[in-house]
């Protein structure tokens, strides 16, 4: 419902939220983790499907999603948890969506990356620009341009040659992609990386 949302159509939205909460209420009714990795999609369901549909089962779905990383820094918080990552040893600078940055922070991000062995700093960057399909649009492309070139992607061409970028939405990876010549991964893809596999 994100897209919706974004473009004013709330009755469709909406819609999208009762469909969804009735796919996931019982998850959350068993207290089995809603987890996603694409800060927009994840936070719809926990900051505005409880004020479209203002329910109890959407407050219960709400209540359960969690971005990966947020999951996966409290599983290795815990006493029990198998240590799962070899030292990746290498150094990440790491862009964060905006909808991450305004609802859920970036801690969590950095403590797993850093779990993993990455030397991992979070580029000061603002917004990339792209904002969802924002960017994409023809009278926007310009203004999604600049947007970038305020922070982000002059930090990005002074990083080192070595440093290696992630990032933690989609949008941000096509942003970067298309406007510089590195190539950017989500963070998970780095985490995947460190995974002990043997």
């Amino acid at each position: 419902g994100r897209p919706s949302i974004s473009k004013g159509e709330l009755g469709r939205a909406k819609q999208l939220a009762e469909h969804n909460v009735a796919a996931l209420v019982g998850y959350a009714r068993r207290g089995i983790p809603i987890i996603g990795v694409e800060p927009s999609c994840i936070l719809t369901l926990r900051d505005e499907y409880p004020l479209l549909l203002r329910s109890a089962p959407a407050a219960m779905v709400a209540e359960h999603a969690l971005l990966f990383d947020e999951w996966l820094a409290a599983e290795l918080a815990r006493e029990d948890a198998p240590g799962i990552f070899r030292s990746a040893d290498r150094e990440l600078l790491v862009h964060i969506h905006c909808h991450q940055k305004a609802l859920a922070g970036f801690t969590q991000t950095l403590n797993v990356l850093k779990s993993a062995g990455y030397s991992a700093s979070v580029i000061d960057s603002g917004c990339c620009g792209m904002a969802g399909s924002f960017g994409f649009e023809a009278e926007h492309y310009d203004i999604s341009r600049q947007m970038a070139d305020l922070r982000l992607l002059p930090a990005i061409s002074s990083a080192s040659p070595d440093a290696e970028i992630a990032i933690t939405g989609v949008s941000c990876r096509q942003q970067i992609s298309h406007f510089s010549p590195r190539a950017p991964r989500h963070v998970i893809e780095y985490l995947s990386d460190a995974l002990i596999t043997d």
